[in-house]
């Protein structure tokens, strides 16, 4: 059994994963994840939360600890856990996938919790999987907690780069035409649905492999949105949630 003076460590470990949070340890039980440790320094109050927003899970053994122990590993955090990294199809396993669910691919995202709110979106809307590039581990503790621990419901992957695949590329480009317009084409079952950087965009090399480019419809004047919001607005835009 671990002690929370491994969780730091653990960071480091690209085995482990720390989740910070009710919800992260929540989503990471109901998922199948594999705990090895949970801390909090108030024991009732986890309790009337996992009775009030899981009651249909059983946590696994919690260690109590001081509030000072546990704020000086995580500062905010009312509830630690430590888990293992599920093992997780590469990329091109997750491509292969024969369901019409599409893939997310976050091309060199910038910010942990809005990566990690992507992942959230991208289960919570039944896609196959989300694969990210850049320097950005999508299972830092970070990450994580903007996911509410959702990672554990869909294969989530960092690549260097986007494999060849039989899955057509749909990049979300402002320059793209306009989805739901007339004469946008709509997007195809089994997609890759390609997000760029706020700032950015997605890449010139990877506007060049797209299919196709599209862009949300918005206001004049309004240049950009939220990552995670154009991933919510995609998905939820499909036909199938229609």
């Amino acid at each position: 059994m671990p002690s929370l003076h491994d969780v730091t460590a653990a960071r480091r470990d690209p085995e482990l994963v720390v989740l910070e949070g009710f919800h992260a340890l929540k989503h990471a039980v109901r998922f199948g994840g594999d705990v090895l440790g949970v801390w909090t320094a108030d024991g009732p109050a986890l309790e009337a939360l996992r009775e009030r927003l899981a009651p249909d899970l059983a946590l696994p053994p919690v260690t109590l600890v001081e509030h000072e122990e546990l704020t000086r590993v995580v500062p905010r955090a009312q509830v630690l856990a430590l888990a293992r990294r599920p093992v997780q199809p590469d990329a091109r396993a997750l491509l292969a996938l024969p369901g019409p669910e599409p893939v997310i691919l976050l091309e060199a995202p910038r910010h942990l919790g809005n990566l990690g709110a992507c992942v959230r979106v991208a289960a919570a809307a039944g896609a196959a999987g989300v694969i990210s590039t850049g320097d950005q581990d999508p299972w830092h503790a970070d990450a994580l907690r903007g996911g509410a621990g959702l990672h554990f419901a869909l294969p989530v992957r960092r690549v260097r780069e986007l494999p060849p695949t039989d899955r057509a590329l749909i990049a979300l480009d402002p320059e793209g035409d306009v989805l739901g317009a007339t004469g946008t084409p709509a997007i195809p079952p089994r997609a890759v649905l390609a997000f760029g950087t706020e700032r950015d965009g997605l890449s010139d090399a990877l506007l060049a492999r797209a299919d196709a480019r599209l862009a949300l419809p918005m206001r004049p004047g309004v240049s950009s949105l939220n990552l995670a919001t154009s991933v919510a607005a995609v998905l939820y835009g499909l036909p199938s949630r229609t």
